[in-house]
């Protein structure tokens, strides 16, 4: 039987006449149009288009497949889209990417309540701190802050992603507190690299009057990792600059303390990505409804608010 991948770039080629408008409507590359075309051709025996480098057009026996498919195509992606058992409960692999140290603290201890709502959901969650490709790495979601929004993906904001200036009381002991972010600089910084522009990470800071001030820490630690961030500024190395969620067990039971009151860097949101399909698969719709209500019930938006700290 043929994937809904072949069939639906396959159609879309045929709509557009060209593998990249397909690829872009898709969510996918050209290269993966071309292939999933490719590979229908090869399993059919038979050639749909007629190739060119300025052209893409339908043969005979594509126009008579076509024909054939299309009015049937978007009756197949619901039957996929919304697929369960027999008793109506979503079901399947639901692969998910996520932070380590947000995904550890914040999303996991949703599991056990989700995972007894809907026992036939498998969880593959993946924590890593990078910015994952949901299509092509064959992702149902993923949560996070900053990630590309492709043709063809949603971004569901749960919260802000505050980032502020952190240290633990030990290491603040007999120093001065700064008054604004200028004053970290004479302070030790544990300062993070950017796995993807291999660049120190700098911030700029407000307050909640509405200035900006850069924040510029003396980068005597470099990581990069948060967690290791974390980790060493609970050891007295330092002060550090994270994202409140990340902070925010250890800022509550004492272990660290917030050096500027009210001044935070915005990274945007924290947000649920997930491909823009009509009909969310059953597994897919159930997490995202399960974790959007999960925050709204906790107020964690409102808790993960620099200013508000």
């Amino acid at each position: 039987m043929e994937t809904l991948a072949n069939l639906e770039s396959f159609i879309r080629s045929a709509e557009h006449g060209s593998f990249s408008e397909a690829a872009r409507r898709l969510s996918l590359t050209p290269a993966a149009v071309s292939r999933n075309v490719a590979t229908l051709e090869r399993n059919l025996g038979v050639r749909l288009f007629h190739r060119s480098t300025r052209k893409l057009s339908l043969t005979e026996a594509g126009e008579t497949f076509r024909l054939a498919v299309a009015d049937n195509l978007e009756g197949i992606q619901a039957a996929i889209a919304g697929i369960a058992t027999a008793g109506g409960e979503p079901a399947g692999t639901l692969k998910v990417s996520m932070a380590l140290t947000f995904g550890t603290m914040h999303i996991l201890p949703l599991l056990p309540p989700f995972l007894e709502r809907y026992p036939l959901i498998r969880p593959e969650w993946h924590f890593e701190n990078r910015r994952v490709d949901l299509v092509t790495e064959g992702y149902d979601a993923a949560i996070g802050a900053g990630f590309d929004l492709a043709p063809g993906l949603i971004a569901h904001a749960l919260a802000p992603a505050h980032v502020i200036a952190v240290a633990s009381p030990a290491y603040m002991e007999g120093r001065p507190r700064p008054d604004d972010p200028s004053g970290l600089q004479p302070l030790q910084g544990i300062v993070q690299r950017s796995l993807r522009t291999g660049r120190l990470q700098q911030w700029t800071m407000r307050n909640p009057a509405g200035e900006d001030m850069p924040a510029h820490l003396s980068a005597t630690m470099v990581v990069n990792d948060p967690a290791a961030m974390q980790e060493a500024a609970l050891l007295g190395l330092g002060v550090t600059m994270l994202a409140v969620p990340d902070v925010l067990p250890a800022l509550e039971a004492g272990r660290l303390i917030q050096l500027l009151p009210g001044w935070y860097a915005d990274a945007g949101a924290i947000s649920l990505y997930y491909a823009s399909r009509t009909l969310l698969p059953a597994k897919t719709r159930a997490f995202v409804d399960w974790v959007t209500e999960a925050f709204r019930n906790r107020r964690l938006a409102e808790r993960f608010a620099g200013h508000r700290l």
